[in-house]
């Protein structure tokens, strides 16, 4: 009965990053400021990529994909974030935050799916460097792109389905800075227990099928690399391969610290600090380390920017 009187909510309040007025206007200029070089970091790269036709591999299609999801992801939880920080009243209304989390959970799972793409293509291209034309083809580097977005959206759609089983109607205090799915599983007045059973099986599943894909190519590509004789060959390979790496272990390890942690207010706390990395920080660095580790990328970078100088 106390269920059933209980007024079911419709708006929720974020806790945010910090509790410290005096600190709200200068994180607001630094997140303002990392916001918009990431923008201008992905958004660049792919007009770079769609604007030079020797970059239309799938090397370098997989890469502005990433750019993509990378703008997605940030433009997803950052402008929110910032208006927060100049208002009092932290709110989003139930539409809103399933709208938020559906974006969030769609850029995640496709990115765990392109970085594990992007190392099979590593794997190809270093292990069977004479087949990687016929293997790799752009057709098939296309098909896998259409298969990592069409995975997100998937596993997105099966958690908001049954998210809306969950009813609100106690606490509408969410302790994070965006609509994360398990911060609203801690606050549902409904039995949560089948979603997270859902979570670990589903989000659990990709991450282990990512990472085992990466931890396979990359293991295959070191015992490649090893053998050769060349000096010169070895760096070439190690540099291709260097920036994925960096950017594999920055994603994947910040999504096994913040799932793999008991629960408790500590964890919380440093669940905001593991999201704020993955959604805020590494789709600022993910350009930076790509397009600074390749040759190809800059000479592009520095022809286009005399063309139009």
């Amino acid at each position: 009965m106390e269920r059933e009187n209980a007024t079911l909510l419709t708006e929720f309040i974020f806790t945010g990053l910090i509790y410290k007025p005096e600190l709200q206007i200068p994180l607001f200029l630094l997140f303002l400021v990392i916001y918009l070089l990431t923008m201008v970091g992905n958004l660049g790269l792919i007009a770079l990529i769609c604007n030079n036709f020797h970059l239309h591999t799938p090397m370098y299609l997989l890469l502005g994909d990433l750019a993509f999801v990378d703008a997605w992801v940030s433009s997803t939880v950052t402008p929110k974030m910032l208006v927060n920080f100049l208002i009092k009243s932290k709110k989003i209304s139930l539409s809103e935050c399933m709208i938020q989390l559906f974006s969030f959970s769609f850029s995640a799972t496709t990115e765990c799916f392109l970085l594990a793409t992007m190392a099979y293509d590593r794997y190809v291209a270093i292990c069977k460097p004479l087949l990687y034309p016929v293997i790799m083809t752009n057709r098939l580097c296309i098909w896998l792109s259409v298969s990592s977005f069409v995975g997100g959206v998937l596993h997105a759609c099966i958690h908001i389905g049954f998210l809306f089983r969950l009813t609100f109607c106690n606490s509408n205090i969410i302790h994070h800075f965006y609509c994360d799915i398990m911060p609203l599983f801690n606050i549902s007045c409904t039995d949560p227990s089948i979603n997270v059973l859902l979570v670990f099986i589903f989000s659990g599943s990709i991450q282990v099928f990512t990472i085992v894909t990466v931890l396979i190519s990359y293991t295959l590509v070191l015992f490649t690399i090893l053998k050769k004789k060349s000096v010169q060959g070895i760096r070439k390979a190690f540099s291709t391969c260097g920036a994925h790496l960096l950017s594999v272990s920055l994603f994947f390890g910040s999504l096994l610290f913040m799932y793999m942690r008991p629960e408790s207010a500590e964890a919380d706390d440093q669940d905001m600090m593991d999201s704020l990395f993955y959604t805020v920080i590494i789709p600022l660095l993910n350009p930076m380390i790509y397009s600074l580790r390749n040759k190809k990328v800059l000479d592009s970078l520095a022809k286009m920017l005399k063309r139009s100088v």
